[in-house]
């Protein structure tokens, strides 16, 4: 019973303060938030040009997505060669939810008839 006694007295320590953490999370985050905004404020007083959006970073995040989607393309025709190479099914090329590049395709098949 004394083991059972140190468990449970060990769960409280472990999990027995997520209220304490979780609004201490929240404090730190508001002023985080509010220390973010007062430099925000302070750089755009003293730098009033600094304010004005540049459309740079959108060009070089664009650039890096082609680059992305080309280098994906690559791989997935490489894939694809190599599947069909070394196997008798049949793969295209897809996108999936699990990353995987190619995917196989099933044929259909009917049915047989019922036997009489």
């Amino acid at each position: 019973m004394g083991c059972r006694r140190e468990e449970v007295t060990w769960s409280r320590l472990r999990f027995g303060n997520t209220g304490f953490q979780n609004k201490n999370r929240v404090a730190i985050l508001a002023e985080l938030d509010k220390e973010k905004r007062r430099l925000i404020q302070n750089s755009s007083m003293n730098n009033p040009g600094a304010s004005i959006p540049l459309s740079r970073p959108a060009l070089n995040k664009d650039f890096r997505d082609h680059a992305e989607q080309q280098h994906i393309a690559a791989q997935q025709k490489a894939a694809l060669q190599h599947a069909h190479a070394h196997s008798s099914g049949f793969f295209i090329t897809q996108d999936s939810s699990f990353g995987n590049l190619i995917l196989p395709v099933l044929p259909r098949l009917d049915p047989p008839p019922p036997a009489e």
